[in-house]
């Protein structure tokens, strides 16, 4: 087999993944009426974007709006393969090094300039500029060298064979030259108000409580039916479920709670329809490697037996998901599914503890070292129940291995810029959202530890970097899915994170919303195709 023919074969495979279903219908039915223009769709939601330039953005929220205002090179298919968004077409050289992209012709940024290869340019050296404080920047610093071979023609040559080459040109990287050449990006007013080519335009920004796009009518893929996207910032879950049953909100995502007992009601069944399905994130609980207690792989290993995950499972997700034993969902190819796991086991979590020089010598139940009793905090942010119940639980589960937990909740923006990026914190819950290709460098690597990087837990492993450098540098999936699978033998041993959960998503769309057609990439990615017919229209729009 040639290296041109084993590229393509890896992208087929690499985006290959079981999925156990959908449940959930398309919205659609006969007799649902045509599609027609207008409409809003309010989108509550716990969390506020931090920034809308996707290659400045660490958080979701940021990127599920500035993915509504950006566009990418390529974009992932219904059927988990890469098909072009602003590229036309791109040819791959046999070896696998050298991608040449075709542009779209007569695609303009909503200013009404033309979008050309320079623009593609112009992103790529400011997403790889030491200025540029992004966290994505790996990808494309393995770049021999770019270049614009025509207005609609840009070329990629890398220095070695990178597995995760096509797909890293997403919506990260495209930037308006015209607007932003000469300036500091971090500097200017253009992160609170973008010029984009997507489907939405920002309308207007209002800190705290609502992000409000408009259609973009001249979208070069067709304008979107719904004429304005609100997303309702709204940080307590309970809140923000009154309002979808005032109807101040047409989507959201459920808690467990409410997917299984809240909306089973003849009300919710008549007016909503909900859905439910796999997505590639996990919950994790991440220690400080810094800090002294935390440094021992014992104390670690202890908490992680000391933890009932399926318990959490059950009684935080209501069993909609399942527990996790590593940075891969289940029933992927790079999920190693023989990993070393820590069922539930006071036992075996005590004894750890004790020979880590942990006791609790003067009886009152905590254990004690160097005269310093064994007491941490756990920080996650507000508004995430889930998040917070599991805490909870683990404060519990731990107070009866001899441990005292605290659990604080923070603001989301305050909780990541100044406790999570300043490495202030002992222990964290948070969740990633993670990529189709299973390259996690960002994430594992020893050489991406400083503020704004991902590895705030400032995990060093050297046999793990160097897994992580080879798994990225052959397209042969059957190699790739060998180093991916020992490094998470690996992760399970040291236990820099307890893997907690993989959640599936729950959320909920009103019943007037049609053309939502469920896909394993979840329900938002055709967007700009949902409609509401004519008489069932709620909200006019000024013209």
């Amino acid at each position: 087999m040639n290296k041109k023919r084993a590229y393509l074969l890896y992208l087929i495979l690499a985006a290959s993944v079981i999925f156990t279903g959908i449940e959930g219908r398309a919205a659609d039915n006969p007799g649902s009426g045509q599609p027609a223009y207008g409409d809003a769709l309010i989108v509550g939601s716990i969390g506020e974007p931090s920034i809308l330039v996707p290659m400045l953005a660490g958080d979701s929220a940021s990127h599920e709006v500035a993915g509504l205002i950006f566009n990418g090179l390529v974009k992932y298919g219904t059927d988990l393969s890469i098909i072009g968004d602003l590229a036309e077409s791109w040819d791959i050289s046999a070896d696998g090094l050298v991608i040449t992209f075709h542009l779209k012709k007569g695609v303009k940024w909503t200013d009404g300039v033309e979008f050309t290869a320079d623009d593609v340019m112009f992103g790529y050296k400011t997403i790889i500029d030491d200025k540029t404080p992004t966290p994505y920047k790996e990808d494309y610093i393995q770049l021999k060298k770019a270049e614009v071979l025509d207005r609609h023609t840009f070329r990629v040559t890398y220095q070695k064979p990178f597995a995760p080459a096509l797909s890293s040109w997403g919506n990260l990287v495209i930037l308006p030259r015209h607007l932003l050449e000469g300036k500091d990006i971090t500097k200017i007013d253009f992160a609170r108000k973008p010029t984009g080519m997507g489907p939405f335009i920002l309308n207007r920004w209002t800190s705290g409580q609502e992000v409000i796009l408009d259609s973009n009518k001249n979208y070069f893929d067709g304008r979107p039916f719904i004429d304005r996207y609100i997303y309702k910032i709204i940080p307590d879950p309970a809140t923000m479920f009154l309002e979808l049953q005032a109807g101040g909100v047409d989507m959201m995502g459920l808690t467990p709670i409410q997917y299984t007992k809240q909306t089973d009601t003849d009300f919710f069944r008549k007016n909503f329809q909900k859905y439910r399905y796999p997505v590639f994130s996990y919950t994790y609980m991440g220690f400080n490697l810094k800090h002294p207690w935390f440094k021992d792989r014992r104390v670690r290993q202890a908490i992680a037996y000391a933890i009932d995950k399926s318990e959490i499972v059950d009684v935080v997700l209501f069993g909609l998901g399942s527990p996790a034993t590593g940075p891969y969902v289940p029933n992927t190819w790079p999920y190693n599914p023989d990993v070393k796991k820590y069922e539930y086991n006071l036992e075996k979590a005590k004894k750890l503890l004790g020979e880590a020089g942990w006791t609790d010598a003067d009886g009152d139940g905590t254990l004690e070292k160097d005269g310093r009793p064994f007491e941490f905090t756990i920080l996650t942010n507000q508004g995430n129940s889930l998040r917070i119940n599991t805490a909870t639980i683990i404060q519990w589960r731990l107070a009866k291995a001899g441990i005292k937990v605290n659990v604080r909740a923070i603001e989301w923006s305050t909780f990541i810029n100044e406790f999570v990026d300043k490495r202030r914190f002992e222990a964290v819950i948070l969740g990633w959202s993670i990529g189709i290709d299973p390259d996690q460098y960002d994430i594992w690597h020893s050489g991406k530890t400083k503020e704004k990087e991902f590895n705030f837990v400032s995990y060093n492993n050297p046999e793990v970097d160097a897994l992580l450098e080879k798994g990225r540098r052959t397209f042969n999936i059957e190699e790739r899915k060998k180093t991916y699978y020992r490094i998470q033998e690996i992760l399970a041993e040291e236990v820099p994170y307890i893997f907690l959960y993989v959640p599936d998503a729950t959320p909920i769309v009103h019943s007037r919303f049609k053309g939502i057609m469920p896909s394993p990439i979840g329900i938002g990615y055709n967007l700009p195709k949902w409609h509401v017919p004519k008489a069932l229209q709620k909200h006019m729009m000024a013209q």
